[in-house]
């Protein structure tokens, strides 16, 4: 483990520009700074560096990804963490791992983490798992963690024709009087993924709901009706 942790940080470090750091770090609004490393490069670097260093035991594939996560000085080393929790798939797709995804949730704090967390792990999980996640979703849809909120919201997004619609209304309508900008687009976001598979529905719903503003914007973007 110890190996890939020094293996990540180098590759990440040789490959950082640091006359992009300040601009990444300014776009995403972050405390944290930036190495100034592109996604396209970040994403083929530790492809080839966890190959070279596979971890051999679920336990050691969760320590590495909290040791990413928590000891990260720079935001490229958490983007590593979230990537690091597909390699290998399968591990992350249990519910051994949903203490990681809510940490990385509540303490990452922001779309750019959140929203892959939500979507890719989270949502494979409700996919695998719908007993267990489906009452956990409607707890966090009343979260008073926005994050939390969101990620229920969200994490239905590629789910298509199996969305399963009565969890989706269930966990938009505790944020439907929310005034915070992400908890809108939340919404709206989830609404147009849905609205791909069954337009009629989402003007069904949004008329109904009386849904206004920005995600009603967001849910209709797409759609002829306004």
């Amino acid at each position: 483990m110890e190996a890939l942790l020094k293996a990540v940080r180098l590759a990440l470090a040789e490959a950082a520009d640091p006359a992009k750091a300040p601009a990444m770090q300014a776009y995403m609004k972050s405390s944290m700074p930036f190495l100034g490393v592109h996604a396209t490069t970040r994403r083929t670097l530790l492809r080839r560096v966890f190959a070279e260093h596979p971890l051999e035991s679920a336990p050691e594939w969760r320590r590495a990804v909290l040791a990413l996560w928590r000891e990260a000085e720079y935001r490229e080393e958490r983007y590593a963490a979230i990537t690091l929790t597909a390699f290998p798939l399968h591990w992350g797709q249990t519910l051994y791992t949903l203490p990681i995804y809510e940490e990385m949730v509540v303490s990452g704090a922001w779309w750019d983490f959140v929203d892959e967390v939500a979507i890719q792990r989270v949502g494979a999980l409700l996919r695998r798992f719908p007993d267990t996640m489906r009452p956990l979703m409607l707890e966090w849809a009343h979260s008073d963690d926005l994050w939390k909120r969101r990620t229920s919201i969200i994490c239905q997004n590629k789910f298509k024709a199996d969305t399963d619609t009565g969890l989706l209304y269930a966990c938009i309508e505790p944020s439907l009087s929310d005034t915070a900008f992400f908890a809108r687009k939340a919404i709206g976001w989830a609404l147009r993924e849905y609205a791909k598979t069954n337009p009629q529905e989402v003007v069904r719903y949004v008329t109904h709901k009386g849904i206004s503003g920005l995600s009603r914007r967001e849910a209709l973007k797409n759609l002829p009706v306004r």
